[in-house]
């Protein structure tokens, strides 16, 4: 079978694995996909973190390539994902180490699903290695980690970098809202309520030996050293600001990043300017805003932060109510969240026939609407930015940071978004970045 009769089969299966294609024309995929191309013209794809989430995402991977290689510091996680029927196969090598993926001239796509503070460090590698990047939210730790991955970004912008903030997806629902909000049927905007719900408490939990199958002291990473305790690893890392911001960076991820779009509040030097964090409670004490307990989860369970932007937009990012996004402008209200969207646009019938598929395909940045990573693969065949893009993300990330950072010190904090940098307060500023352990820095790539 010629590469022209493969490429054929392969355009056609991409078609098919969207759903919500079939409501505009398919435009076919033209320029030549892969700098890397295997004999059957499909992407080899090198999957870096395999656990729950991981492990999902490179079912959908699977569905636009092959395989070629899966990597987990948890070896019971990398042994599931080799020789899962619709993963690798029993054919796709396993590893312990990232770098021996990134290594690999044969790979042409990287999916990032690790915890959140390796995300940048292997994004970046990744990118200098020649691969194109998909790496799960929220993308960065640290407001510094923004920085450094934009710059990476904007040096290789011939890879292609998506985010799986699957919401960007949503037609029906989140797509919906935003081109409501942009087209001003709620009136002006003056605030916006960013229901994240709160971190679960818990603990003390007891030091126990690391599991065989786990390298404890390379899952720790650039995170400082800390015994092992089974509720510090896996999924409920998301619950240690060590390893994450807890529902800030969680949630805040996909709903923040939904309020920031549609208040076209996410361009370059743009933000809050001040951020309120007194309401804020933490399950233990904090001193100068890091936890004195190292036995329990020390993300906040309890809070409403006030972020205040230039426009004089309000927006309340909190663990009370409802999780979803309410916008409140001068003509009425919106609520919107993955189960449904309610409010006055709604009540007052407003017709699916005014939401065209030009609208969606403004927001999918001249993109037909379809699934999450078919818009992922399709850019890197066609060229242009992806749905899910790192730079409007970043600036997202960065209200998600500072509102935990004004959490941990219980005080607000003033921001210049131009500058990128907390004014007045130097306890605050430090807390834009963290040093890492030796052996585990990050690179610094200069943008061109």
């Amino acid at each position: 079978m010629s590469r022209t009769e493969n490429r054929r089969k392969f355009i056609k299966k991409t078609a098919a694995a969207s759903a919500a294609v079939a409501s505009i024309p398919y435009i076919p995929w033209t320029q030549k996909a892969f700098a890397n191309t295997s004999k059957n013209d499909r992407p080899q794809i090198g999957c870096i973190g395999v656990g729950s989430m991981g492990t999902g995402d490179a079912r959908g991977h699977a569905s636009f390539g092959d395989i070629v290689a899966v990597c987990d510091v948890d070896s019971r996680h990398a042994d599931r994902a080799k020789n899962d029927k619709n993963i690798g196969k029993g054919k796709a090598d396993s590893y312990k180490d990232y770098k021996k993926v990134l290594d690999r001239d044969d790979i042409d796509v990287v999916s990032i699903v690790t915890p959140d503070h390796w995300h940048v460090k292997i994004a970046i590698e990744a990118l200098e290695s020649g691969k194109h990047v998909f790496c799960q939210k929220p993308l960065t730790l640290t407001l510094e980690e923004n920085a450094l991955i934009r710059n990476a970004c904007r040096k290789h912008e011939d890879k292609v970098f998506f985010i799986g903030t699957q919401q960007r997806s949503d037609r029906g629902r989140f797509l919906r809202a935003v081109n409501m909000v942009q087209k001003g049927l709620l009136g002006d905007i003056t605030k916006v309520t960013v229901g994240i719900n709160g971190s679960p408490t818990g603990g003390p939990f007891p030091v126990v030996a690391p599991p065989a199958e786990l390298d404890w002291e390379m899952w720790q990473g650039q995170a400082p050293e800390e015994e092992f305790r089974e509720k510090r690893c896996h999924y409920q890392f998301r619950w240690w600001y060590e390893y994450s911001g807890g529902k800030f960076t969680d949630w805040g991820a996909h709903h923040v990043d939904i309020a920031t779009w549609a208040l076209g509040l996410n361009g370059d030097g743009m933000g809050p300017i001040e951020i309120d964090g007194t309401d804020s409670k933490h399950p233990v004490e904090f001193k100068d805003g890091f936890p004195v307990a190292k036995d329990a989860y020390n993300t906040s369970h309890d809070f409403s932060v006030l972020c205040k932007f230039k426009n004089g937009v309000v927006m309340d990012v909190t663990s009370r109510g409802d999780n979803g996004v309410m916008f409140e402008g001068t003509k009425g209200r919106m609520f919107v969240n993955r189960g449904k969207i309610t409010g006055k646009p709604i009540e007052d019938n407003w017709d699916e026939g005014e939401y065209t598929d030009e609208d969606v395909a403004n927001l999918y940045k001249g993109k037909p609407h379809e699934g999450h990573k078919n818009n992922f693969y399709r850019c890197i065949s066609e060229g242009g930015l992806p749905v899910s893009d790192v730079y409007t993300h970043v600036q997202a990330m960065s209200t998600c940071h500072l509102a935990a950072i004004a959490a941990r010190l219980g005080r607000t904090i003033k921001w210049d978004p131009e500058t990128e940098e907390i004014i007045g307060d130097d306890q605050a500023n430090a807390m834009r970045a963290r040093i890492p352990r030796k052996g585990y820095e990050i690179m610094n790539v200069k943008s061109v």
